[in-house]
């Protein structure tokens, strides 16, 4: 047993260090059904160079971080906001590095930072704060979520229905033309003007099907045309009933879509969240939907004139509708394992492998490879989050 890390190398929680190797009691590569024990991963350049089994030179490396459990980084596909933060209220590089931040301390080392309805085309200041944070190297920033506008008014949850609208020629010129990143695009797929998904797919970008009335037709339409997800399974669309399986059906019965869930015992019961775990592993991916109040000190805001209240953990407006979350991504893994029975290894791959694989980012995130980036989520015996390390940037938790 390699002796414990010495506290005079602990790297303040304010100034992230850069490693060039780390040792991990127990290793989850995002592929294996099993742990490795005893590893050490070689870093340089932001990149993972090796993997490989620890040595008596190693032991004697007192300046080596160590870690109880190391896994890949966690992504969240879709987070609104913390730290006090909301992107739709704040779109700017200066933001996202906040809410960055704040997911880190959940064990969050990449985010989708995700912008919700607004009026026209505000979402143009959010695809461009993305692109310029990325641009200056804010670390953690994948891309950008657009959660709407081009919902359907039948199914708008919290967003607001004055704002949701039909998409335009312009909107796609603009969606088509966007740069920086990864951008991941909810939409009504029912609502959307003909050949505009063959459009948006062909220009790269991963579209989802949320906040949707569509039909298991509409739906098997959609995903001949290039969908390849929906948001938050179970909320905002339609259900799986006998003669019409809806979105949750065709979902569910789909061999090709990934579906992004909420695993905070509110938005979905237990039972629906551990059928979704068995009958998609591969493609079910942990988010947190995560409002401004996650890593914060804020327990209410106003949105779209209403005022959403924090109550234990479930944020909500005065009639009790659910508005976004307040859980972290360590939170829904630890979920995960306690009400939806699943193994270990089984867990960490919603909020890894699964997620980079939604994104089509599995040759760079999401498992512990050489040449991959290397991101990791570090968790202690009892699981909390210890460490978080982005491109090669080893962050501390608080405290």
């Amino acid at each position: 047993m390699r002796p414990s890390i010495r506290e005079d190398v602990t790297v303040p929680s304010t100034e992230p260090a850069k490693p060039n190797r780390i040792f991990a009691r127990q290793l989850y590569d995002g592929m294996s059904p099993h742990m490795r024990a005893d590893q050490v991963i070689d870093i340089a350049d932001g990149r993972i160079a090796d993997i490989r089994p620890a040595t008596a030179d190693d032991a004697r490396d007192h300046a080596m971080p160590e870690f109880d459990l190391v896994t890949p980084g966690f992504i969240d596909l879709q987070i609104n906001g913390a730290a006090d933060t909301q992107f739709n209220f704040d779109p700017t590089p200066e933001a996202l590095r906040r809410i960055a931040a704040g997911a880190r301390e959940g064990g969050t080392a990449y985010i989708l930072p995700t912008f919700i309805t607004a009026p026209q085309r505000d979402y143009v200041r959010a695809l461009e704060a993305v692109q310029t944070a990325i641009t200056q190297g804010a670390p953690g920033i994948l891309g950008v979520h657009l959660e709407g506008p081009f919902l359907s008014h039948m199914r708008p949850g919290i967003h607001d229905t004055d704002a949701i609208r039909s998409m335009d020629a312009e909107d796609l010129d603009r969606l088509t033309a966007a740069r920086g990143g990864v951008l991941l695009l909810t939409v009504a797929p029912e609502n959307l003007p003909v050949g505009a998904l063959q459009r948006l797919t062909a220009a790269g970008i991963r579209v989802f099907a949320g906040h949707t009335e569509a039909t298991a037709d509409q739906m098997a339409q959609a995903e001949a045309d290039g969908l390849v997800g929906v948001t938050h399974l179970f909320n905002a669309m339609s259900q799986m009933t006998g003669r019409e399986p809806g979105v949750v059906g065709a979902t569910l019965a789909s061999k090709g879509l990934f579906a992004g869930i909420i695993a905070d015992g509110h938005h979905v019961d237990w039972r629906n969240v551990a059928t979704a775990a068995r009958l998609l592993p591969d493609r079910l991916c942990l988010v947190t939907d995560a409002m401004l109040t996650l890593a914060g000190q804020l327990t209410e805001f106003e949105l779209h004139s209403e005022t959403i209240e924090l109550r234990g953990s479930r944020l909500t407006n005065k009639t009790g509708r659910l508005a976004g979350a307040h859980v972290s991504m360590i939170e829904s893994v630890r979920n995960m394992l306690d009400y939806a029975y699943l193994g270990l290894p089984d867990a960490l791959r919603l909020a890894t492998a699964n997620p980079a694989r939604a994104l089509g980012l599995e040759g760079e995130v999401g498992s512990v490879r050489p040449g991959y980036r290397a991101s990791f989520t570090c968790l202690t015996q009892g699981f909390d989050v210890a460490a978080v390390i982005t491109d090669g940037l080893l962050y501390h938790a608080p405290g």
